[in-house]
């Protein structure tokens, strides 16, 4: 019965987490995003405390069904292994192997110290969360609208309007690639070797399974009952059981109870293990080589991590050398690299798409996390999305009011691009489409009026931008490397004037 609990309860987090990130249509609960909170690297970048002592206390209690259980890329290694096990003609048999300590911890340790001198882009690639959220994102999202479009467009024919059209586009082709090999990476490994990324790349499983190892309840053997058939051995795909020396690698075991269920003689069980400690790998000498490796491949990381990612905004910057603009409530680019580990869920979630995942904006350091781009839309006034669903902090949680005064970045007028001014024709766009009236129309010729700027009340939306119809854009938004309060607008009433026929 503990594996039936474990697998219905993890099909049903993996259901959730998985809908929750491709659900354009807000359907879904805002309740959910807290399957999102209780993921490892985003309560503790979110210094969420209730979150990481649940999680601690839930390690040291029950061992690693954090992996087994809550984990989307730990069950999504478990869904590829099921679906092996269809098309297999023999079944796959497991076979005990060592740990490999110092790959782990040295994985753990290169994160670590790259987190620390600004360079959280390796944390990201590696925290299995934030890497099953851009595979989601950026692989399945694009077929599951096609697939909403179908659908649309079969019930529309029929005069049923319950679909609607949504944009399928990839966001971004360096996130495809980097979804897709993951998906490959990760599924080949499960595929064919079971939970081995968890247990050798992985720096979540690597924490976790330390905490395991003193866990209150762990799988256990009954001696007298065991004759070392092998079958929990052949069933562990966690490489953990060896069935001839009956033990069991508490640091590697992610409780899931394959190996009890496997068991004819039941010889084996999860149970109250307090005090109890039958892992050989665990003696005093060699825990001692572990920490001096581990210490010594810590200070050799330091070393290697260049200087030119360490706390600094570096690399390419994006088209006409412009500071990136980073989402309302990110504070700036500092705090969003400090905290973000591209999830992509706010990209997912943003209603008018205008978040994309980077690619130089920010250096290479901040590769992949969101930057606002306003080629296909504008950040609506009252929206407040980003900051309501980011689980680890990067973006900040704000009210509408605080919203309205966020200034992301300043608009920046080019008068000789603009078609009123330098065409002398009728236009009036950039002005209609601000909210705060930072962009009006003033008097020039005539009946003439050309646009004006105020940057001290303006937010940074990009109306003005993505509205602009010159190509070369002749207003567009300067990012703020940290965000500003912008001043409070007095609402004015607009006036009327002669827009020529132009179209605005």
């Amino acid at each position: 019965m503990l594996r039936k609990i474990r697998i219905g309860i993890a099909a049903l987090i993996f259901t959730l987490i998985t809908i929750y990130f491709l659900d354009f249509a807000e359907l879904m609960p805002e309740q959910l995003n807290f399957l999102t909170q209780i993921q490892v690297v985003p309560a503790i970048l979110s210094l969420s405390v209730i979150w990481i002592i649940s999680l601690v206390i839930l390690a040291l209690v029950f061992g690693r069904v954090y992996c087994s259980i809550i984990c989307p890329m730990g069950i999504y290694q478990d869904v590829v292994g099921r679906i092996a096990r269809l098309f297999r003609k023999k079944k796959k048999r497991f076979r005990f192997r060592k740990a490999m300590s110092i790959l782990r911890w040295s994985v753990v340790a290169v994160v670590v110290v790259s987190f620390l001198v600004g360079a959280p882009v390796i944390l990201g690639l590696l925290d299995p969360y934030s890497a099953y959220g851009r595979m989601v994102v950026s692989v399945f999202r694009p077929v599951y609208i096609l697939g909403n479009n179908l659908l649309e467009a079969i019930f529309t024919s029929f005069g049923n309007y319950t679909f609607y059209r949504a944009d399928a586009s990839i966001l971004s082709i360096s996130t495809l690639i980097i979804g897709l090999l993951t998906l490959i990476a990760i599924g080949y490994l499960a595929w064919k070797h079971g939970r081995t990324y968890c247990n050798t790349i992985c720096p979540v499983g690597t924490v976790l399974g330390f905490l395991s190892k003193y866990s209150l309840f762990r799988v256990e053997f009954d001696h007298g009952k065991c004759n070392s058939c092998s079958l929990c051995e052949f069933n562990c795909k966690a490489y953990c059981i060896d069935s001839k020396a009956q033990e069991i690698d508490h640091s590697r075991c992610v409780t899931c109870f394959n190996c009890i269920e496997s068991c004819n003689r039941s010889a084996i069980s999860y149970k109250f293990a307090f005090g109890k400690n039958n892992n050989k790998e665990i003696k005093p000498d060699v825990v001692d080589e572990g920490k001096r490796k581990f210490l010594s491949t810590a200070l050799l990381s330091t070393v290697a991590i260049p200087t030119a990612v360490a706390g600094k905004v570096t690399g390419l910057k994006a088209a006409n050398n412009r500071t990136p603009l980073t989402p309302p409530g990110s504070k700036g680019i500092k705090h969003l690299m400090d905290y973000c580990t591209s999830c992509h869920l706010c990209v997912s979630k943003c209603p008018v798409n205008i978040l994309e995942p980077a690619f130089t904006e920010y250096g290479l350091a901040g590769f992949m996390m969101p930057t606002m781009k306003f080629q296909n839309g504008f950040c609506n006034y009252d929206c407040t999305i980003c900051s309501e669903v980011c689980p680890n902090g990067a973006i900040q949680p704000l009210t509408v009011e605080e919203k309205h005064l966020e200034q992301v970045g300043k608009v920046i007028l080019d008068l000789d691009h603009c078609i009123a001014y330098r065409d002398e024709t009728h236009c009036g766009a950039c002005a209609e489409h601000c909210p705060t009236q930072a962009v009006t129309m003033v008097p020039h010729k005539g009946a003439l009026n050309i646009p004006e700027t105020d940057q001290s009340i303006c937010i940074g939306c990009g109306g003005c931008e993505y509205i602009c119809p010159e190509t070369g854009k002749a207003i567009y938004i300067e990012g703020n490397a940290e965000h500003q309060k912008a001043e409070m607008f007095e609402e004015a009433e607009k006036k009327e004037f002669d827009g020529g026929g132009f179209g605005f």
